[in-house]
């Protein structure tokens, strides 16, 4: 009971101190376990088409949030849309965090590499993001392996200048010299001082980054460039609702609602993660 009590201790004085920020958690935890249950939470197969009940409205007979205009379910496409936007956004910032904490921490270390890997992060951070993802897309082509490759490159130099700045400022610390001057090899010397000295900071870059990933992705469905029909994707059940949306509001209000939702969800919490990491922030309260 004590191991418990002492492992969400830290939890419950977060909440208790960032109510905003627990209910951006919760809405968060609530969009995980939908994407990871979704068979178990969708009503009905959200492929499945039913031309019978094309556009059928909300609180129809089999249709809780009604459907769309093959007849298929908004509200199990909605849940299966949650894992799609979130395995996307989360492989991709995962990615992009590794590739880019890497390329940050050696070009801080390694001088003569600054400038060749700082030099190609700025051209990249030039182009909005969305201009970079349709570029990708536009040469690797449509596919969920696609897109996610396409959010991690452009948001790789996000982390690469965080992860710079952090390291460049640990590495002037008494105890990294002292780990220097006692011979310890670089490898060491960044595993074990460096990279634990900056975690904290790449946590919550993390968890602000990915609802831009999940609009990314969202914004390339839309346009017809992301994931392929007919899986189900959020960003493409709004492009779809261009179309019917007038005859059929439902089918532009919920989808909008789940993304609308899902990205105050991460939004006030990494706020709220930034505020209790921050040792700063801490002091200002």
């Amino acid at each position: 009971m004590n191991l418990v009590r002492s492992l969400f201790r830290p939890i419950l004085t977060f909440a208790a101190d960032n109510k905003l920020a627990a209910l951006g958690g919760l809405i968060v935890l609530l969009f995980v376990i939908t994407g990871v249950f979704a068979e178990q939470l969708a009503p009905t197969d959200p492929n499945r088409v039913s031309v019978r009940n094309s556009l059928a409205p909300p609180g129809s007979p089999g249709f809780p949030l009604g459907a769309d205009n093959n007849g298929r379910d908004i509200l199990s496409r909605i849940i299966f849309g949650a894992r799609v936007s979130l395995y996307i956004s989360s492989v991709a910032v995962g990615i992009a965090g590794l590739i880019g904490v890497t390329l940050g921490i050696v070009a801080a270390w390694y001088r003569w590499t600054r400038g060749p890997i700082m030099r190609l992060m700025d051209v990249l951070l030039a182009f909005p993001g969305i201009v970079v993802a349709l570029t990708i897309i536009a040469i690797l082509g449509r596919g969920v392996e696609n897109v996610i490759i396409a959010i991690a490159i452009y948001q790789i130099p996000q982390f690469a200048r965080l992860a710079h700045g952090l390291a460049l400022s640990i590495q002037e610390q008494t105890y990294v010299e002292a780990a220097v001057a006692g011979g310890e090899s670089d490898a060491a010397i960044l595993t074990r001082y460096v990279l634990p000295n900056i975690i904290a900071p790449i946590i919550v870059q993390i968890s602000l980054l990915i609802p831009g990933a999940i609009m990314i992705a969202a914004g390339l469905s839309f346009i017809g460039l992301g994931v392929p029909p007919p899986t189900a994707e959020w960003g493409a059940m709004l492009q779809l609702s261009m179309t019917w949306g007038r005859m059929a509001p439902h089918m532009t209000i919920f989808p909008g609602l789940a993304l609308m939702l899902v990205v105050f969800g991460f939004n006030v919490l990494g706020d709220g993660l930034r505020d209790a990491l921050d040792p700063r922030l801490r002091g200002r309260s």
